[in-house]
């Protein structure tokens, strides 16, 4: 699970249609998630044997034995052909970036600081990637959105040049616009970065600010500032932008000051008649690259569909964690990630074990995938997304699991990005029937729904939702939720004190893993193909997909 995302104790679901009704024949009715093997699973994933499971690392290969032997173990067939292995090329990119860069205007020069003042990092692996006096340009929020009959880029050549933009999309600063207050994928920075290679750019700089952003620079700071993996693009090479990057607010309007324009120019940005500004600017820093490439793996296993095979239901999880790192303060230097994610990864294991067991079996073929690096940039799915072993025009829906509830029932549940597509409704039908209710996104802004694996599958075309158990805990309420909740965003994530605790008793998890299997059952046996709504950024690319 990333940094930027919400993390109670809690299941991710994704990919979610229609109201399910428990039957004793194959029914969600508790027999079919067993909280010993649940548990042992959660417990042998996160032991210090497997090291933390990062990529590349003997953690991977005990990792990926585990869950394929498990897989082969309940009797699923090879997912991917006739292997239980999709290999995911990367690259591993250290990053040695200049201490300062350079501002260069009419009125003479200064210079910001890294780390300190903005944060670049590249994709490249050239050797050395430079910006040497390349011109600036002012581009909003650097969104091009038909359907809100926006485009920041419009009559603007920014070929040879240096993007700044905005962070989130105009709706956070004007609730008439786009989706108001509840972010859209347009506002997301990696969607910023996508757009300015899509327009040829040299390089996009987005000005950071906490509000808007939802979390404060050190974070960008902690995220891109060292070694990241990345997708190994040789085979199908394409346009990246040489630099991306963030700059603090305090060092846009030294920018802006230099220029000759403030902050007042951010307003002029909240209108769809907006025309970018040539700031008459030039930058000037570089990066140093070293390069290592690699293959990670994703492990993919199935049951074929009796009568239409060739439709496919997606379960995932990533089995990937941060590895061996910095000790804490007890000296411990194995980030184990035991609910985060050796718990979702368990409960796709557990999911198999159930749907193996259904009767009649489904008549859609159901995919159990267990991706690598999603705590590096969701880049197994990505990968998977990019090159899918089932075609994304076929699958129906894919639902994710990124952390489960170790602990008590919840009564509530949460959809985030609310309004994106129809099984949200499917979903509010099903909660009602386990007798939960839906609670509002408290930070609709912060744009969630783009933070996890899921989301991968969503931007090729096929309907996901995301939704977690709240913190409305039967029979102990919300201020214990919030407590559960605050300890472990506080204490426990992405630390190595994220490890098994003998006392969990999974019984959240196991309410939201019945769930997941009755509507996977559900959805198997429907002819039905679920729907983006009006407004989604993702409805035109599923209707292209699919001929509609």
């Amino acid at each position: 699970m990333r940094y930027n995302k919400l993390f109670p104790a809690a299941l991710l679901v994704t990919g979610i249609a229609s109201l399910v009704s428990c039957s004793q024949n194959g029914g969600a009715d508790g027999n079919l998630i067993n909280k010993d093997s649940l548990s042992h699973d959660v417990m042998v994933l996160s032991s210090d044997s497997f090291q933390g499971r990062r990529p590349f690392t003997p953690g991977e290969t005990r990792a990926v034995d585990f869950i394929q032997n498990e897989f082969k173990s309940i009797g699923l067939a090879p997912g991917n052909g006739d292997s239980y292995i999709q290999k995911v090329p990367m690259v591993e990119i250290t990053p040695d970036v200049s201490p300062l860069m350079t501002v260069q205007s009419a009125k003479g020069s200064f210079d910001l600081k890294k780390m300190e003042d903005f944060v670049i990092f590249t994709e490249k692996t050239d050797s050395v990637v430079s910006l040497v006096k390349d011109p600036v340009v002012f581009g909003g929020f650097g969104i091009v959105a038909p359907e809100y009959k926006w485009n920041d880029y419009a009559g603007l050549d920014v070929k040879g040049k240096i993007v700044m933009v905005m962070v989130n999309d105009p709706g956070f600063y004007d609730s008439t616009l786009f989706k108001g207050h509840t972010m859209t994928y347009y506002g997301r920075w990696t969607y910023k970065f996508e757009e300015a290679a899509r327009q040829g750019a040299k390089g996009c700089l987005i000005v950071h600010s906490t509000a808007p952003a939802s979390y404060p620079f050190n974070v960008v700071q902690n995220s891109n500032g060292g070694v990241k993996l990345h997708l190994d693009t040789r085979s199908s090479p394409q346009y990246q932008l040489p630099v991306e990057g963030w700059i603090t607010s305090d060092a846009a309007k030294k920018i802006l000051a230099a220029a000759g324009k403030d902050t007042t120019l951010y307003a002029t940005a909240v209108h769809n008649t907006f025309k970018p500004v040539p700031l008459g600017i030039q930058l000037t820093a570089s990066i140093k690259v070293k390069a290592v490439f690699n293959q990670s793996q994703n492990v993919i296993a199935k049951i074929p569909g009796t009568k239409r095979p060739d439709e496919y239901i997606i379960y995932t999880a990533h089995w990937d964690h941060l590895g061996i790192g910095k000790p804490d303060e007890k000296g411990d230097s194995i980030y184990n990630g035991a609910l985060d994610n050796a718990s979702g990864t368990a409960g796709l294991i557990e999911l198999a074990r159930a749907f193996k067991t259904m009767n009649p079996a489904p008549e859609r073929t159901i995919v159990f995938l267990a991706v690598t690096a999603e705590e590096q940039g969701l880049l197994g799915s990505a990968y998977y997304a990019q090159h899918p072993v089932y075609p994304l025009n076929k699958t129906v829906a894919e639902m994710n699991m990124d952390v489960i509830n170790a602990y008590g029932k919840t009564k509530d549940v949460v959809i985030t990005g609310e309004g994106q597509s129809e099984l949200e409704d499917y979903l509010v039908a099903e909660m009602k029937a386990q007798g939960r209710y839906i609670a509002h996104e408290t930070h609709p802004e912060a744009g969630h729904y783009f933070r996890s694996d899921h989301f991968n599958f969503a931007r090729g075309g096929v309907p996901a939702l995301d939704a977690k158990g709240g913190v409305d805990y039967e029979g102990k309420g919300t201020e214990y939720g919030k407590k559960l909740e605050d300890d472990y965003t506080a204490n426990h994530y992405h630390r190595p004190s994220d490890q098994y605790d003998a006392s969990w008793t999974f019984e959240g998890g196991i309410q939201d893993l019945q769930m997941l299997y009755g509507i996977g059952k559900k959805l198997s046996g429907e002819t039905t193909w679920p729907q983006w709504k009006t407004g989604s950024e993702f409805k035109a690319i599923r209707e292209k997909s699919r001929g509609q």
